[in-house]
């Protein structure tokens, strides 16, 4: 699960059906893990500080940043909410999309009894801007493989783009897909970040490998 370590960053490749951060379930999550093994391996008595500088949603699965300092936790913050952070994702969706490669912009609002985004017009009070780009990357069987970078950080935004695209995630019944995945997993995995190094102020590329789920040993096969 660990991908990448130092005194300052955690990376986790987080596994479909985990939380992030708790909610109201109290199920346990990646940052319980997260802090368990570093209070084991390195032996640490009381509170271990760690803490994730982004977010994916429960059903998704990838690479996770977890800052282990108040200095990276800050200086991270400041990179993600400047865009100067790229996240790339594989997505499998059920519908190729309106062109080999292109931008979709919309303008989305999160509903909050439902859980789930909602594409809407640029005048709807609350809304926000999403913007991603996108690579169509090949057919997997009956799927489409895609690559998507998100400019926007917005809740479920690269899962309500890609519906309002015609072309819904495999597995997203949240979002128009049909037929479930198994363990309520949809087809989206953060595969990469591209960042500077919050204290050494070198680059940084992260990749986490693919989960062993069917729908992407299909995918493992045709890369």
């Amino acid at each position: 699960m660990v991908v990448y370590e130092d005194n300052h960053l955690l990376a986790l490749n987080k596994p479909v059906g985990w939380l992030v951060q708790g909610d109201r379930t109290g199920d346990a999550t990646l940052t319980d893990w997260g802090k368990a093994y570093l209070r084991q391996k390195y032996a640490k008595p009381g509170a271990v500080f760690l803490h994730p500088v982004h977010r994916l949603d429960r059903p998704v699965s990838g690479l996770t940043l977890f800052a282990r300092t108040d200095k990276a936790l800050s200086r991270l913050t400041t990179a993600f909410r400047e865009r100067r952070v790229e996240k790339r994702y594989l997505a499998l969706v059920l519908a190729a999309p309106p062109a080999v490669s292109g931008e979709l912009r919309h303008y989305l609002l999160k509903n909050t009894k439902s859980n789930r985004a909602q594409v809407v017009s640029a005048s709807e009070s609350g809304a926000q801007e999403a913007v991603l780009h996108y690579r169509w990357l090949g057919r997997v069987g009956e799927m489409h493989l895609l690559d998507v970078c998100p400019y926007t950080g917005r809740s479920h935004q690269i899962r309500a783009q890609l519906a309002a695209a015609g072309c819904p995630i495999v597995g997203d019944l949240k979002y128009g897909a049909p037929e479930p995945l198994p363990q309520g997993a949809v087809g989206l995995h953060s595969y990469s970040l591209s960042l500077e190094h919050p204290v050494r102020r070198e680059p940084l590329l992260l990749k986490a490998p693919l989960p062993e789920a069917e729908h992407w040993q299909k995918v493992e096969a045709q890369l």
